[in-house]
């Protein structure tokens, strides 16, 4: 199980890095590199640290998700559990990050439990990206389209989880059949129905608020890298652009959204007037200072954390 995602994070870094290249190459790299200058150390450091304040309020969030599941964990554990699963996000639909159950598992919970965490942060991540995108959805001609398949993805997820005596019955009804297939419809609504337990009012509005805060933090940085670069499009579309083109990756299921979230960024900024080399750049330096950051300290967090993450024969039952 492990070494399937490092392959698969490994192929998504060399993927990326051909194509920030190639965009780069494209437009003219001298320009690109000139607009990276401008740019500048310290608004670097400042989205770096508004990448970093983004997965903070989303780790609060998964603990939020796991105490409501009946699973705590300790901060420490938290923190190395969450951000080692960070090094596998470059994964379609982030399914790398299922690999915390692998490591969840040390700490008593079932593999059940961490899915509905995840599937949890999946919901709210869309929701959370979705409202910081309404502005651009109204003004692009390709938003609607974006956020109508967000849309799409949260009523069927919302619609799933609401259904809680046909989950019952259709569970129960699992457990009285056989066979193959049964068991994986079995097991599907079996995850439903314990996700619901993170969607309660208290834990489904605190899981909102934090969604929102954390998104809106990377939406920002995005929009500080712009008005580094002189292409003023103002707060509200800056921060609109970066959400539709994170949720544009997140429905195109591509590992880490690489190629769809960077055209749709990209074409977002040329229709706002902003020139090619500066649309790339952008493009680039947000994804290094959020996706790639995220990568790089999930990296870390395996290296330092290796023993108290995989102790031997932990792998090997979750796999």
């Amino acid at each position: 199980m492990g070494g399937h995602f490092i392959r698969g994070a490994i192929l998504s870094a060399a993927a990326a890095v051909a194509l920030y290249i190639g965009f780069s190459i494209f437009v003219g790299w001298r320009g690109v590199v000139a607009a990276f200058a401008q740019v500048g150390v310290t608004v670097v450091l400042a989205a770096l640290a508004l990448a970093f304040l983004n997965y903070a309020l989303r780790l609060a969030r998964w603990r939020l998700y796991l105490g409501a599941l009946g699973h705590p964990v300790s901060l420490r554990s938290s923190i190395a559990i969450y951000f080692a699963g960070f090094a596998f996000t470059a994964t379609p639909g982030k399914a790398g990050e299922l690999l915390r159950g692998v490591f969840l598992r040390h700490e008593g919970a079932p593999f059940v439990t961490s899915t509905a965490a995840f599937l949890s942060e999946r919901l709210g991540d869309l929701i959370g990206v979705l409202l910081i995108a309404l502005p651009g959805a109204l003004v692009y001609p390709s938003g609607g389209l974006i956020v109508g398949a967000g849309v799409a993805m949260i009523a069927v997820v919302v619609l799933g989880l609401s259904q809680k005596r046909l989950l019952v019955w259709g569970l129960a009804a699992c457990e009285r059949a056989s066979g193959r297939l049964v068991a994986q419809i079995g097991g599907l609504l079996k995850l439903f129905l314990e996700a619901r337990r993170c969607h309660e009012p208290r834990a489904l509005i605190a899981g909102l608020v934090l969604s929102l805060a954390a998104w809106s933090a990377e939406a920002y940085a995005f929009h500080l890298v712009l008005a580094a670069m002189g292409v003023d499009i103002g707060l509200g579309f800056s921060m609109s652009i970066y959400a539709l083109s994170m949720l544009a990756g997140a429905v195109s299921f591509l590992p880490g959204g690489i190629g769809g979230a960077e055209a749709v960024m990209t074409g977002l900024l040329l229709m706002s007037g902003a020139t090619e080399t500066k649309a790339v750049a952008a493009t680039v330096i947000i994804r290094l200072a959020t996706l790639w950051f995220a990568v790089a300290l999930g990296a870390l967090a395996l290296v330092v954390e290796r023993r108290r993450l995989w102790p031997r024969g932990v792998v090997a039952a979750g796999a």
